[in-house]
């Protein structure tokens, strides 16, 4: 092991001696090598008797510390066999476990005897506050409420406190909450009673209440010891009102309408004239008056109080404590409250009553929220109203609409019965619009009273539900009763059912008339109704009051019913699904759009599509009968040439007198029912549809010489003179290019054609080619006939040469 130690030695020293002398000038630095050398292992030296110094320290100080452990650990031993030896002394125990056991118990006694104590002091200190407090009230007041104001406290620190103590001391928090609410009534009374004499000699409630003298100090005096008894109170309720919550009313306003509290059950609780259940709006106008009368009183004494006592305090902005207005109607409403809490179950069985008590009901509410400015003390969400107490927390929305849409329904179903009520009304809208039926505009007129009726409500769900239930209800039942207008049109013109409808007890079958003006009118009157109310739901989509439902509605769909929740519920027990079928298919959709009245109008705009469809097939196959006649005659091939003079008095055939004159009334009508937009529309339809029965059942039927040609041009112009009288000028031509192109090349003579082309040169140019067809067809101005067609008009000319 030696041997291998001074052999690694030699190697590093050799290594070293040859890295510091490679050559022969590194032997001149050999004595400062060597000097380099002893230096560093002195430095060695020195460092290595440092190191053992301190090893030296570090085991002295460990064998110090074990010494001085070991010496606790006696004395620690020694100390709980004294513990122990004491223990068994006290307890008279014979094992330490048992004197340890009998110690904690005396500890819990001596912790349950502290407890006691403690509560003995807060009685004590309970009852004191409670005498001085009664020792004082009667005759120093001022001095009664700062011992009340501590009990107060005391009472509300200790339920505050109940629950982190796991509702420890039950009895003890209730003796001292009754002990504060008994003071505290004792001391209401007596103030109370105090400030009702002040009252008596300001003559309050009287029309000549008189504040002269000492009555405004004694008066200002009473309101705000009052107010400092009720302090404690109303800080608890905070800086505004819960909804569910009934706002605090001031006790100087408390005690200042008990006289109006009498008056009003004299002329509302007893058997009085004025006390009636189908007169509610009596009692609810007998407040408005009040509020009316007294309400300059309270802003001129009242108001001055309330700001300097709550504007530095967590109550001002609290309408019902800092403004006089809102705290008188706060003082007002319990009277109300009681006597429509009560009138209530009486007309729960009396539909009419009912209906009319939540309308006045209502009016009410919105009075004070718009012409007074109440939100009762929630400046954030508002009062919900009396309204939403009856039919939310007293439970009486569902009866309540149910009867709304029984009368709705029966409404309804008196708009839809009489005859006379589907006659188109010409007078209710404007002359160019298209003219709805009598029963679309009462259906409609119905429903926007329907909208009056809920539109107060504060609820979403009650809103929600009045929509569905009644509006889109009344929409659908209207539009099933259009529909089947519209099948049973449909049903009396087919062949088939022709055959096998029944007949009456007479033999005569009983249809409606399909043909002719009377038919037409049943079909304009679906169109019309159904165009009405389209348009009606679209505007009513863009109403403030539906867009707002509408967003409230896509706010709870995307917050409660994410993609996949269809059966998430929006408002009480409907889910995004039926609401969204009922409503609009973008219920929930991220995207945005959509409107309330989407999937109803969408059923009027398709049936409306449907029956202009069913109007223009009906037009044309009754002017494609009337053409039938015109059909068989053929004066087209007549070689004499009218002279320049008859020519310009040629008369339109007999034979087309009859479509013409249909299509006159046809359109005659149709221009008074219907706007410009749906006309021109079934006009163009009805002009293609006739342009292709005469160019193929005349034009290229038959063959023309140029009299035939020039009849058969005058025909036409008769057909686009009614076209243009009713759609506008040039609108029969231009619904009729291709025959009116094919008549310009039927026309051509063996002179100049238009624009100076002879028929010869024509007939050769259509015929050489497609590109030189082309060519001559845009020298004659001819844009929509084709190069085949207008080779087909020119083979109809007797003088074609082939």
């Amino acid at each position: 092991m030696a041997d291998i130690q001074l052999s690694s030695r030699a190697t590093r020293v050799e290594d070293y001696l040859n890295d510091k002398l490679q050559t022969t000038a590194d032997l001149e630095g050999l004595d400062i090598l060597l000097e380099n050398v002893q230096t560093q292992q002195e430095l060695l030296k020195q460092q290595l008797l440092e190191a053992e110094q301190h090893l030296a320290d570090a085991t002295k100080a460990s064998e110090i510390h074990s010494s001085a452990l070991l010496q606790q650990a006696r004395q620690f031993k020694k100390q709980q066999a004294d513990v122990d030896r004491r223990l068994l002394i006290v307890t008279r125990s014979e094992t330490s476990d048992d004197a340890i056991e009998k110690f904690d118990a005396d500890i819990r006694a001596l912790h349950q005897l502290d407890i006691a104590t403690g509560y003995v002091e807060l009685l004590a200190q309970v009852k004191d506050l409670s005498a001085e407090a009664r020792r004082n009230f009667k005759s120093s007041p001022q001095a009664a409420l700062q011992p009340y104001l501590r009990l107060q406290k005391l009472a509300i620190a200790l339920k505050e406190a109940q629950p982190a103590a796991e509702d420890a001391a039950p009895h003890l928090v209730d003796h001292v909450e009754k002990t504060a609410q008994h003071l505290w009534k004792q001391m209401k009374d007596t103030f109370a009673a105090d400030f009702e004499k002040v009252l008596t000699r300001m003559k309050w409630p009287g029309k000549d209440v008189s504040l002269a003298g000492s009555l405004e100090h004694e008066w200002t005096d009473g309101v705000e010891r009052l107010l400092d008894l009720q302090e404690p109170e109303l800080n608890i309720q905070g800086d505004h009102v819960k909804p569910h919550e009934e706002p605090l009313v001031l006790l100087p306003l408390e005690v200042m309408v008990r006289p109006l509290d009498l008056r009003f059950q004299y002329h509302f609780h007893g058997d009085r004239p004025t006390n009636k259940l189908d007169k509610p709006e009596y009692f609810f106008s007998h407040i408005m008056g009040l509020l009316n009368s007294y309400d300059e009183f309270f802003a001129t004494y009242l108001q001055p109080i309330l700001r300097k006592r709550f504007k530095a305090s967590n109550l001002s902005m609290t309408s019902i404590f800092i403004d006089s207005t809102s705290a008188l109607i706060t003082a007002l409403l319990p009277m109300l409250r009681r006597k429509v809490f009560g009138v209530i179950p009486q007309i729960g069985k009396q539909p009419q009553l009912l209906s009319h008590f939540i309308h006045e009901l209502m009016s009410f509410d919105t009075s004070l929220r718009d012409d007074w400015n109440y939100d009762g003390g929630n400046g954030v969400e508002g009062w919900k109203g009396l309204t939403w107490e009856v039919l939310v927390k007293q439970d009486w929305f569902g009866r309540w609409l149910e009867v709304e849409k029984t009368f709705a329904l029966s409404r309804y179903r008196n708009i839809i019965e009489p005859p006379e009520s589907f006659e188109i009304d010409y007078e209710s809208v404007e002359p160019s619009a298209t003219k709805p039926t009598n029963a679309a505009i009462r259906v409609n007129d119905l429903l926007e009273t329907i909208t009056d009726r809920y539109r107060p409500l504060p609820s979403f769900s009650q809103k929600l539900r009045f929509l569905i239930d009644i509006q889109i209800a009344i929409f659908d039942l209207f539009h099933v009763r259009l529909a089947s207008f519209l099948d049973e049109y449909l049903m009396d013109t087919s062949s088939i059912m022709h055959t096998i409808q029944g007949v009456s007890s007479s033999g005569v079958k009983q249809k409606l008339p399909t043909e002719g003006l009377l038919g037409l009118e049943r079909l304009v009157r679906v169109y019309g109704s159904a165009e009405y109310l389209e348009k009606k739901m679209r505007d009513w989509s863009d109403d403030v009051f539906f867009l707002e439902l509408w967003e409230e509605l896509q706010d709870r769909a995307r917050a409660h019913a994410p993609q996949g929740q269809k059966k998430k519920t929006v408002g009480g027990n409907m889910t995004v699904e039926h609401v969204a079928d009922k409503t609009s298919a973008a219920v929930g959709n991220e995207e945005g759009g959509g409107a309330l009245f989407d999937e109803t109008a969408g059923a009027y705009r398709r049936l409306r599509v449907r029956t202009e469809g069913v109007i223009t097939d009906t037009l044309v196959q009754q002017i494609r009968s009337s053409l039938n006649a015109y059909r068989q005659i053929n004066p087209w091939s007549a070689l004499s040439s009218p002279s320049a003079g008859e020519e310009m008095n040629l008369s339109i055939s007999a034979e087309f007198d009859a479509p013409i004159g249909l299509l006159s009334s046809f359109l005659s009508f149709l221009a008074n029912a219907l706007a410009q937009a749906p006309l021109r529309r079934i006009a163009r339809q009805v002009v293609l549809a006739m342009q292709s029965f005469l160019w193929d059942k005349i034009l290229v039927f038959y063959k023309f010489s140029v009299t035939g040609a020039k009849q058969f041009r005058r025909d036409v112009q008769g057909l686009w003179e009614v076209v243009d009288r009713f759609i506008g000028v040039g609108q029969g031509e231009m619904g009729m290019r291709k025959l009116a192109e094919g008549l310009v090349l039927l026309e051509l003579n063996g002179g100049d054609g238009g624009q100076g082309l002879k028929l010869r040169d024509v007939e050769k140019r259509l015929f050489k080619d497609n590109e030189s067809g082309r060519e001559v067809l845009e020298e004659m101005g001819l844009e929509v006939l084709s190069e085949s067609d207008a080779r087909t008009v020119v083979q109809k000319r007797i003088d074609y040469a082939g």
